[in-house]
């Protein structure tokens, strides 16, 4: 942690003078990152990794953002002192990890709380009913949504996942039964999101119910299933939701409207393009081009200063935190910890590569955030408390540790 926050230190150094506010509260936010480590059990051996890579990457989009925007800047810190502040007051809570697994049903619950809550009260911007603002703070609450899936899933597989993989593909009561409830819990949360146009997230819940049901099941005739179902959907709204019709239509050909709607992504990928492999500098580039760069296209404003090589840096931090998320999971000894890993894993994951997807052109920009990077309070929130669970779950016991290092070194 000390290693990354001096990486830190030394890159919000670079931002514009008095952009990132004062001075003691970005020591201040430096300590808490420090207690956060610290307050860690004394007889559990944790992956200090996971949340320097948070703060890192949280700094390095924080002084993205404070040359594009100072006032978003300021709101970014603030965002960032909320989200250690929750991590560090819910370190018991998450620690109580298994404790989740009582309450499956009421996780989709809430789900559908906060979904009709968005629906009465919601704020639609371009296009997308997603937030709900109270007095000057507006969040997100599909954010939260998609941690409460996660802990749904693990739950539920974890009680079921042998009973569907051993049950044949053609025998449909057997099928029905079991996985009737998965499929409500999640195809009503998707069903949600894709009426309230947002398919960005629903394909983010897609990819997470794929990765959770193969590794408790194995079996790829519902991973099959599943994506046909949602291809329908999602073509279905291309022919009935004109706000993702367009999305569509400016992937295919940006250059059809270039002053209009095709302006973002081709600003997005001039800015790409003008990085070339070792950017502009800091500073020298022209980001702010970009309509809505701090969130949509952070990856863009950021190559544009960075180049190539600075995008390939920033994409292998991402790939570090998946993959020592992954390693993590698989040490587990009981499926319920196992699933909870790769969920969140997958859920960090799928979340990189739509938005760096979009941003490349790969396919339609969908407006999620690049978790750490973008602005957002709601998205770094929601991150940050993934990231402290992932620390949480793949905690080692001290003992267990060594006598596995013992036994390791006994069979070589």
């Amino acid at each position: 942690m000390l290693a990354a926050i001096a990486i830190a230190a030394f890159t919000l150094s670079l931002a514009p003078k008095g952009s990132l506010g004062s001075r003691w509260l970005l020591i201040a936010l430096a300590g808490a990152s420090v207690f956060w480590v610290w307050r860690q059990p004394a007889g559990e051996r944790r992956d200090n990794v996971l949340p320097a890579l948070a703060v890192l990457l949280s700094a390095l989009g924080l002084v993205t953002i404070a040359r594009l925007s100072v006032d978003l800047a300021h709101r970014q810190v603030l965002w960032l002192g909320l989200s250690l502040a929750l991590v560090i007051a819910l370190g018991e809570t998450l620690d109580r990890f298994r404790r989740y697994a009582t309450y499956k049903y009421i996780w989709v619950l809430a789900s559908i709380v906060l979904f009709v809550l968005l629906a009465l009260f919601g704020q639609e911007v371009n296009g997308a009913k997603l937030w709900i603002r109270i007095g000057p703070v507006q969040y997100e609450p599909v954010e939260l949504i998609k941690l409460f899936i996660v802990f749904f899933m693990a739950a539920y597989l974890a009680e079921t996942g042998d009973v569907i993989a051993a049950a044949k593909p053609w025998s449909l009561r057997a099928n029905a039964r079991y996985l009737g409830p998965l499929f409500l819990g999640w195809g009503a949360s998707t069903a949600i999101l894709v009426l309230q146009h947002d398919l960005g997230m629903a394909a983010l819940l897609l990819g997470t119910f794929a990765a959770m049901l193969y590794v408790a099941t194995r079996r790829i005739d519902l991973i099959v299933a599943g994506g046909a179902i949602f291809a329908a959907v999602a073509l279905w709204a291309v022919h009935h939701y004109p706000y993702v019709a367009t999305r569509v239509a400016v992937w295919r050909n940006p250059f059809a409207d270039p002053l209009g709607h095709g302006y973002q992504t081709l600003q997005g990928l001039f800015a790409l393009a003008g990085g070339g492999l070792f950017g502009a500098g800091y500073g020298l580039g022209h980001p702010s081009y970009i309509p809505d760069a701090p969130t949509d296209y952070i990856l863009a404003a950021w190559a544009e200063d960075f180049g190539a090589l600075g995008a390939c840096v920033l994409l292998a931090a991402f790939a570090l935190v998946v993959r020592r998320s992954f390693l993590a999971a698989e040490r587990q000894p009981d499926l319920y910890a196992k699933l909870l890993l790769c969920g969140l894993a997958a859920t960090l994951a799928f979340q990189v590569c739509i938005i760096v997807g979009g941003v490349l052109g790969a396919f339609p920009l969908t407006g999620i955030t690049l978790p750490f990077f973008s602005y957002g309070g709601s998205s770094l929130v929601a991150n940050f408390l993934l990231v402290s669970l992932v620390w949480a779950v793949g905690a080692e016991r001290r003992h267990v540790a060594r006598a596995i290092e013992q036994t390791e070194r006994g069979t070589t």
